[in-house]
Formats: structure tokens, C-alpha cells, sequence
């Protein structure tokens, strides 16, 4: 029965995911970092979160018919056995999916306190430090990252093991940090009673920022049409277009109090992590943007922002990595406890799942 149990926690490929209000990446684990066959579903061609995961394992018939074990980093709060997506319409039972998966192991996990589980293995050549003195060893690590939604977590050492900090942080109050801001944030007050920072820092905030900065005057431009934020990204990297340009700066101060206040909140002497799809696609300009000058502008606490590194994360798909990880350790916890229980009381390996 021991040799059992170590068969069905460990054996065959391993289904991990990483779910986005915009996009699912799906990938095999085959092995210790053997992260294999990633491909990128758009969550809008699906109607139920199952319905994508069939659709990617039917690509891969011969590791479908082997996958026992299942790692899902979503981008939302996860409590209990259901999941409601916050940015998209997926809403389901761990358990129930888990079920019509016929999976053993189905864990569904923030898909921040993923990207957290990353950090710890990201090579150097994956990262690009921005600003600060070399983080402390041993001390807490914060993260954020502005995607479809903007994401905070952290990372407190327990050991030799990391324990994860999952968080909602970007769903707090927006806060202005100068009159340009509070004019955005006034612009937005005529949408919606609270502005949460997530409205702004994030993928779809540099759409509103641009639409809050046109209304007030912003730079000096002609009147400027509606645009995507892949479009103002690329306009204001360019330098051809002022608001453009703008929306970009303010973007970035935004992100760079936000990150302060994470740094300041958990005392993250262990650096601050930026992750999300908008940061990297700014390349170099992101170093010399506001960001670093806002996060070291912290009134009595400058001094100690300044000492902290950011890095921002460049690898392709650092989620999925942690939910390996998060995975591996829920599955080592329940052979612990399989291996601890009496034989003659265990008659069959249990199912994990969140």
C-alpha cells in the first residue's frame, strides 16, 4: 500500500495552469523543472473552466489519459470549494471539477501566491533590478504585478520552506499622490463609488488613465481618439504621441507607490518582485519612468524604501513554475500523512485537493 500511495501522488505528468481574466496558459510538468508543452487559451473562447482544460489536454491525448494531478493559479480569491472569477465570467467547484476532470488532485490556488512560489527559483537572467541595494537574505519578499487585474502577494521564510502570503491587495483604495492623480481619481468618482488601485494599475487602468487625462487637458496634445493599452504602450514607448507618453509616467508612479506600500506593509527587505504582463513589455524605458522615484518617496520612510531592490520578473511564465512548486508540496504533505497513519487503518490512498 506505501509503494501505492507513492504511485498515485507521484507518478505521470502533472497539468498546471495559469488562468487570467483574458488568458489561460496550460503546461505538462514531466519531471523535476520539466515544464513542457505551454500553449496560451483565450478564457473568452470557453464557457466553463473544464471546457478549456479538455481542450488542451485533448492536444496532448497520450499525457491526458496519465494526468492525475492538477495545479490552478487563477487570478482571484480562492475560499473554500468555490471559485467565482472576478474578471471574467468561469465560476466552479474545486470539487465537482475535479470530478468531471477525473483527476485525483485538483489544487487551485491566487495565482499571486503562485507567482510568489516562483521567486525562490527564478535564475538571475530572469530579473531586472531596478534600483535599491542587494535584498536581505532570509527577510520577507513582496510581489505586484499589473495584468488584467493587478496582483499582490508575498513570501515569508519558514526555515528551509517559503510560506506563501496570498493577498487581494490590489483590491484596496485607490490613493492620489498629487494633484494630476487626484484629478483622475475625481474623473473616475464619476463612474464608480470606490476606485480600488486596480482600476488604474493594470492593463485596462492605462486605458482610463489615458480617458482621464484627455478629459482634464492632460499633456499638450490635439484631442486624442479612444485606444487599447497595447496601442498606448506603444505610442508612448515611441514618443509619438504626448498623452501617449503621460499616461505611461503616470502609470508607472502609480505602480511605484503601490509597490511602496507593499514594501512598507510587509517589510520586505527581501526585495519587491514585479510581475504581470504590462511592466516587461516596457523594456528599458521602465528604469528611467517615475516608478523608482516614487517608491523611494515615502515621507519618514524614504530612507527605507531606498535600501529595498525591485526586480522585475522577465520570465515567460514564472506562474505555472509556482504552482508546481505549491503542488509538489501539497503532495509530499499528504504522503507525510499517508505514511504517518496506521497501515491496517488506511484502505486506500486519498484524494488531494484545496
Amino acid at each position: 500500500m506505501r509503494d501505492a500511495m507513492d504511485d498515485v501522488l507521484f507518478g505521470g505528468p502533472r497539468l498546471l495552469a495559469d488562468i487570467g481574466g483574458t488568458n489561460a496558459r496550460f503546461a505538462l510538468q514531466r519531471g523535476p523543472g520539466r515544464i513542457e508543452e505551454v500553449a496560451t487559451l483565450a478564457c473568452a473562447d470557453y464557457a466553463q473552466f473544464t471546457d478549456a482544460v479538455r481542450a488542451y489536454l485533448a492536444r496532448h491525448p497520450g499525457a491526458a489519459q496519465e494526468v492525475r494531478h492538477a495545479a490552478i493559479a487563477i487570478a482571484n480569491p480562492v475560499d473554500g470549494d468555490f471559485v467565482k472569477m472576478t474578471n471574467h465570467c468561469w465560476q466552479f467547484s474545486i470539487e465537482a471539477a475535479r470530478t468531471t476532470l477525473g483527476l485525483d488532485t485538483l489544487l487551485v490556488v491566487n495565482d499571486f501566491a503562485a507567482l510568489s512560489m516562483s521567486v525562490p527559483q527564478l535564475p538571475p537572467s530572469d530579473l531586472v533590478q531596478v534600483g535599491g541595494q542587494a535584498p536581505h537574505a532570509g527577510a520577507v519578499i513582496g510581489l505586484v504585478g499589473a495584468g488584467t487585474g493587478l496582483g499582490v502577494g508575498g513570501l515569508i521564510p519558514n526555515g528551509s520552506r517559503w510560506t506563501v502570503l496570498a493577498s487581494e491587495g490590489g483590491h484596496v483604495a485607490f490613493s492620489p499622490a498629487d494633484e494630476r492623480e487626484q484629478a483622475i481619481l475625481s474623473y473616475c468618482w464619476t463612474k464608480w463609488p470606490h476606485v480600488s488601485a486596480e482600476r488604474l494599475v493594470s492593463g485596462p487602468g492605462l486605458a482610463l488613465i489615458h480617458e482621464a487625462l484627455a478629459a482634464r487637458g492632460g499633456a499638450a496634445h490635439v484631442p486624442s481618439p479612444v485606444l487599447e493599452p497595447a496601442q498606448i504602450v506603444e505610442r508612448g514607448l515611441a514618443g509619438s504621441d504626448a498623452l501617449c507618453v503621460e499616461t505611461l509616467e503616470v502609470f508607472c508612479g502609480m505602480l511605484g507607490t503601490m509597490a511602496a506600500n507593499v514594501a512598507v506593509t510587509l517589510c520586505a527587505r527581501g526585495g519587491i518582485y514585479i510581475g504581470g504582463g504590462v511592466v516587461p513589455r516596457l523594456g528599458d524605458w521602465f528604469a528611467r519612468s517615475p516608478f523608482r522615484a516614487r517608491f523611494e518617496n515615502k515621507g519618514r520612510f524614504s530612507g527605507f524604501t531606498a535600501q529595498i531592490p525591485c526586480f522585475v520578473i522577465h520570465a515567460p511564465y514564472p506562474a505555472l513554475a509556482g504552482a508546481a512548486a505549491l503542488l509538489e508540496d501539497r503532495l509530499l504533505d499528504a504522503r507525510a500523512a499517508f505514511q504517518r497513519a496506521p497501515i491496517d487503518s488506511v484502505t486506500a490512498p486519498p484524494h488531494v485537493h484545496a
